[in-house]
């Protein structure tokens, strides 16, 4: 039986891009065009994983993705950086001229801002998927619209890129997680990343004394974002990856977060990707 993969947007679409870079088995594909969708297929067991971005490196951490993982107890395991390569496309014979509207994903468009700041009369509407744009476009031979998306939407959906590289810093890379229901995926002499979620009394300090366990204990913070506890007024949730180079040291940090925390939860083991 072939395993089902859940993305958020159709073929030709950057998480369907990570879905062909990251596995090396056959897979069948759950299009869903929001990521709630994409969490309620593996609720529902529709899929069997799910991949969802996480942080851009223009747009930042994309943070209901974080509470999504969290409220419906997803394991990450595995993460999958990708380069991000934003291309404007329309109908073939189109020019940028003709164009008065563009069709992308929130996250698309913000990365390329700053390339329609020179073109104050295109107007700029948010879509649900970068691929599906591209594709309602070619479909519906729409002139006059063009998406931002994939180089391979603009070949998938047969269209014509007008101009390549939109995106405002050509370093661009978007994280993304393979997310499951369950965690039992990889043996402990693999893993050397995870991923947690914990929250402190209101001590002063008590931010500090983590991150200073974290440091003694051999951990290595590469990320840590709050979130507003919303039943406790400026009351924080902290997300925070962590790297190190043995399990052993990752097992004896939890157990002293464990104790210094009100709460702690781990949301993933896995191995770190390649940046």
């Amino acid at each position: 039986m072939e395993t089902k993969i859940a993305i958020q947007g159709i073929k030709g679409s950057f998480h369907h891009q990570v879905a062909q870079e990251y596995f090396d088995h056959e897979y069948d594909l759950d299009e869903c065009m929001s990521f709630t969708s994409l969490v309620k297929s593996l609720m529902e067991n529709k899929s069997q994983k799910g991949i969802m971005a996480l942080e851009n490196s223009i747009a930042g951490s994309i943070i209901p993705n974080y509470a999504l993982i969290d409220r419906n107890n997803l394991h990450i395991i595995g993460e999958h950086y990708l380069d991000i390569h934003m291309n404007l496309m329309a109908l073939k014979g189109q020019k940028i001229e003709d164009i008065t509207e563009v069709h992308s994903h929130p996250m698309a468009l913000l990365q390329c801002a700053d390339f329609f700041l020179q073109y104050p009369n295109i107007k700029l509407v948010e879509s649900g998927d970068t691929a599906e744009s591209a594709r309602r476009i070619h479909d519906q031979k729409i002139a006059g619209v063009a998406a931002i998306a994939s180089p391979i939407a603009a070949k998938m959906y047969d269209l014509e890129i007008l101009s390549a590289g939109i995106h405002t810093i050509q370093s661009n890379k978007t994280r993304f997680v393979i997310v499951k229901t369950q965690n039992k995926e990889l043996p402990k002499e693999e893993i050397n990343k995870a991923s947690i979620k914990f929250e402190l009394d209101d001590t002063p300090g008590s931010l500090a004394t983590i991150l200073n366990v974290m440091n003694n204990s051999k951990l290595n913070l590469t990320k840590i974002q709050s979130m507003p506890i919303i039943e406790t007024p400026f009351q924080y949730s902290f997300f925070v990856d962590v790297i190190f180079e043995k399990y052993k040291h990752f097992e004896k940090a939890k157990k002293i977060l464990e104790l210094m925390t009100t709460h702690f939860k781990v949301l993933g083991e896995y191995k770190r990707g390649i940046q």
